[in-house]
């Protein structure tokens, strides 16, 4: 493991210890660094200075030619969501280093970076392939970023009236949902907003799509698992001639014209599992599970 790239997004002063952690040790193990420009521009502008000897990366382009081995997150989930926006296609595996509150992705704590190298270096850990979902019908938004690893979300717009979404499965009638909105989700994205709307927790590599309605108007409209192996489309009604529609963090605005579809991505994300780590002990630390809070 030769070249690793840094990514990052945000900056607050409580980690500076932590990134020169994380710098101090990759130095020791004669390792290339390269970072997003964003990033190392944001840093540098903190007097962040150890920083500057990495060398940016601005596009995927870049990062196909630098031949990364992995890349390092520095942040929370929402970080690693905008990373896989510049890997792309190239499904370089990614290591997610918590820098924030919650999260289900990025799952080494910021106090056990010099444990989580030592794995990664000693080749201690395995890759895990998160299935992603392609959207179609809005290339002309979204262009080569059409494709999200939590979730497709069709939304109202501000406190307009709730939508109606016609739902149909490889081309058959499903259901019509009366609701705020409407939320596809793969297994991994069933820990984010899917979750907080009464969703399913779904295991990774179940194989498996969910559909979870936003604030239903219908209490007959419930969470569905379907498989993975099925394309879902879309027809939009409304008081409003607009709506949103999201793809993780990022979002556009169609209107009923829009022909909406999505289905599981030709690409995949590839996470770095590192030893002793699984996603039953994510969830036993992130939701409580097995604790005993009882006085």
């Amino acid at each position: 493991m030769r070249n690793i790239l840094l990514f990052g997004k945000g900056f607050k002063e409580d980690n500076e210890v932590y990134l020169h952690t994380l710098m101090t040790n990759l130095d020791k193990r004669n390792v290339k660094i390269f970072m997003n420009g964003t990033y190392q521009d944001l840093l540098v502008n903190h007097g962040i200075l150890f920083c500057n000897n990495c060398i940016p990366l601005n596009n995927t382009n870049e990062l196909e030619a630098a031949q990364i081995d992995v890349v390092i997150t520095l942040g929370g989930d929402g970080t690693i969501l905008e990373a896989i926006t510049l890997i792309k296609h190239l499904e370089i595996p990614i290591l997610g280093i918590n820098l924030g509150r919650l999260g289900f992705l990025a799952i080494i704590e910021k106090g056990k970076i010099e444990k989580a190298l030592e794995k990664l270096f000693d080749h201690r850990y395995s890759i895990g392939e998160r299935v992603m979902l392609q959207l179609n019908g809005a290339e002309e938004l979204f262009g080569d970023k059409s494709f999200a690893l939590n979730d497709f979300t069709i939304h109202k717009r501000d406190t307009s009236a709730m939508i109606k979404v016609h739902t149909f499965i490889d081309g058959s009638f499903l259901n019509s949902y009366w609701a705020d909105g409407l939320i596809i989700s793969t297994p991994t994205g069933s820990t984010g907003y899917s979750l907080s709307c009464g969703g399913p927790i779904v295991f990774p590599y179940s194989g498996n799509f969910i559909i979870t309605p936003v604030a239903p108007h219908d209490m007959n409209a419930r969470p569905v698992v379907l498989s993975d192996k099925t394309e879902l489309s879309f027809v939009i009604e409304g008081r409003g001639e607009n709506f949103l529609c999201t793809l993780d963090s990022r979002f556009e605005i169609v209107t009923s014209e829009y022909k909406l579809s999505v289905k599981k991505c030709p690409f995949q994300t590839k996470l770095v599992q590192l030893e002793g780590v699984s996603f039953q002990e994510t969830i036993h630390n992130k939701l409580l599970w097995g604790k005993d809070f009882r006085a």
